[in-house]
């Protein structure tokens, strides 16, 4: 497994590389933020260990650059930046896991080991449906360039609807993840709720967005396209780690 570790301070950078080159990875090192975006884009890493304070830009914007870029290497933010809004931060911004400074090798090797086993499938942080787009952090949702403005169960529903486009979708499977409640055969708040969507989203003399499937639910629209494909992996050209003794004095 090859791990790039993105740490500006050169002694935890080499730390980190000893003790993950002992524990059997192939380590690379980057110590800015720009070098990291470009190492990743690079390298087909397994994984990635970032720390935040980075010169260029900051961790968070390297994992939001990566995401963008479609680049779905596991990411482990490490960093003596350890509050709840910055880990909500860090998290939100893309990354898989979060350990705070100081740490134990053997946390750290079992986060990675758990990362390794998720593998690096595409999990954006912006949900995306055709013209349709949610950000489940800031709970923002918009069609086109012009956001909707929906109650909590709307979007809720509209999260399960985009996160399962093309598929039916039952009365009972809605009740029981949007309103966590079996259905009782005669409840018609789902359908209710779909009409409330369908005004909200839908533009006028356009089709709806969300399909009634007769005799079975309903269904949203997923048109050709609307999910990008994985990026290809790229060709392995190894960048050169800094080695022991390349610490600057100080």
């Amino acid at each position: 497994m090859r791990v790039l570790v993105v740490e500006d301070e050169i002694r935890t950078a080499e730390l980190l590389r000893r003790g993950l080159t002992e524990e059997g990875y192939a380590v690379d090192v980057a110590v800015d933020g720009p070098e990291a975006v470009w190492q990743a884009a690079e390298v087909p890493y397994d994984l990635i260990v970032l720390d935040v304070m980075l010169p260029g830009f900051d961790g968070f914007e390297v994992c939001r650059r990566l995401r963008a870029d479609d680049c779905w290497t596991p990411v482990l933010v490490l960093t003596a930046l350890g509050s709840v809004g910055e880990r909500v931060q860090g998290l939100d911004a893309g990354a898989d896991d979060y350990l705070a400074k100081p740490f134990s090798f053997a946390e750290l090797f079992a986060r990675l080991r758990a990362l390794i086993r998720r593998g690096a499938h595409p999990r954006p942080a912006l949900i995306t449906v055709g013209d349709l787009r949610m950000d489940p952090a800031s709970r923002r949702v918009w069609r086109g360039e012009a956001e909707l403005q929906l109650s909590p169960k709307e979007f809720a529903l509209l999260e399960l609807f985009l996160r399962h486009p093309g598929d039916v979708l039952t009365r009972t499977r809605i009740l029981e993840h949007v309103w966590d409640f079996p259905c009782d055969g005669v409840s018609n708040v789902v359908d209710q709720y779909v009409a409330y969507l369908r005004r909200k989203v839908d533009g006028p003399n356009e089709p709806s967005h969300l399909e009634t499937v007769r005799g079975a639910g309903y269904r949203l629209r997923a048109p050709d396209g609307a999910t990008p494909p994985p990026r290809p992996a790229q060709p392995p050209v190894r960048p050169t780690s800094p080695g022991p003794g390349s610490e600057p004095g100080g």
